[in-house]
């Protein structure tokens, strides 16, 4: 009998210019939009991704059009914020910006755009709007009460093995777990997905965990290993990234860790040609995509494979996940 294994398939629905070191505030183009009519195969094997979409989509009429027609084929709407382009703005800023590190927002201002996303994300859909990402995997734990307060139920912003460098304002999601948990919060638990991430070295996490609370050279080394461990370190359910052998073996491996849900996610302009600069061509998109169809019928033919959308995995496997709290990192949270 084949192993049984929970699927969950996202996909960033955003702006384009993203990977040149740009942030536009206005003006951007979202006509990448359109090529989600090419997850049309993954429809038809039974696949459900759960689409996670910025402001300047939600607020584009031809975008929501085709969001209300994948919802309606099985798609679940979810809400991605990129707080650079997304209202309030608490000053005039300059209108292309280099960094853009979520940790410098106020709660309240990140409160208040969030209510904004979330606004026009739920007049887009006939159902509720409970399930978040934050852009650029950049969520801090002083917000997880933020997003439950929201009324959103799930988030999927974590990247295990994902540290913080030194004097760095990015978030520290390096020992989190690879399997879904529940962050308490005072106002409701948030149902976290991980993305699935594996350590090419098995004891890293924990080695490199204990080794960043030690002071002088050690500490400052594990630290800087923390935070480059993406790069050397780690394979994740990343396609653009990885060929299909390295998801083959991410996806083995982790399943014989005792895993149990699979995260595989990439970005609607990576499914246009030249809506980013790594997929230049039709040609870099085939096979992008060939890539991704190949993997889930590998996944398909080899385990029971449940594909659901984020809110149906937290309606079908939260009441038999732990709740997880600690005292350092972005994560979770302390009780």
């Amino acid at each position: 009998m084949s192993r049984s294994l929970y699927l969950v398939v996202s996909l960033d629905v955003e702006e384009e210019g993203l990977f040149t070191g740009s942030y536009a505030q206005s003006g951007v183009s979202v006509k990448n939009t359109q090529a989600l009519t090419r997850l049309a195969p993954l429809l038809a094997r039974k696949i459900r991704p759960t689409l996670f979409c910025a402001y300047p989509v939600l607020a584009d009429a031809p975008a929501r059009s085709l969001l209300q027609t994948l919802h309606d084929k099985g798609c679940e709407i979810a809400a991605h914020l990129h707080h650079w382009n997304t209202p309030p703005f608490e000053r005039e800023t300059e209108s292309v910006l280099t960094r853009v590190p979520a940790g410098e927002l106020s709660d309240e201002l990140f409160a208040a755009k969030l209510a904004s996303v979330l606004e026009l994300a739920r007049s887009c859909t006939s159902s509720p709007v409970t399930s978040f990402r934050m852009g650029r995997w950049d969520l801090h734990r002083s917000r997880f009460p933020l997003l439950a307060r929201a009324g959103l139920l799930t988030d999927a912003s974590v990247r295990p093995l994902h540290g913080r460098a030194s004097q760095s304002p990015s978030p520290d999601h390096f020992a989190a777990p690879s399997d879904p948990y529940w962050i308490p919060t005072k106002a409701g638990h948030i149902f976290e997905v991980p993305l699935t991430v594996m350590p090419l070295i098995p004891a890293i996490r924990p080695l490199l965990t204990s080794c960043r609370k030690a002071k002088g050279p050690l500490g400052r080394l594990a630290t800087f290993l923390a935070s480059t461990t993406n790069y050397w370190g780690a394979l994740a359910l990343l396609p653009v990234y990885h060929p299909l052998w390295a998801m083959q073996a991410i996806t083995a491996y982790y399943l014989a860790c005792g895993g149990q849900v699979l995260s595989l996610t990439w970005h609607s302009s990576e499914m246009q040609p030249g809506a980013t600069p790594h997929l230049p061509t039709e040609a870099h998109v085939q096979k992008l995509l060939t890539r991704i169809t190949n993997y889930l019928d590998w996944l398909l033919r080899r385990y029971d494979v449940h594909s659901l959308t984020m809110n149906e995995l937290r309606n079908t496997l939260g009441p038999k996940v732990s709740v997880q709290t600690a005292a350092e990192g972005d994560w979770t949270v302390s009780r």
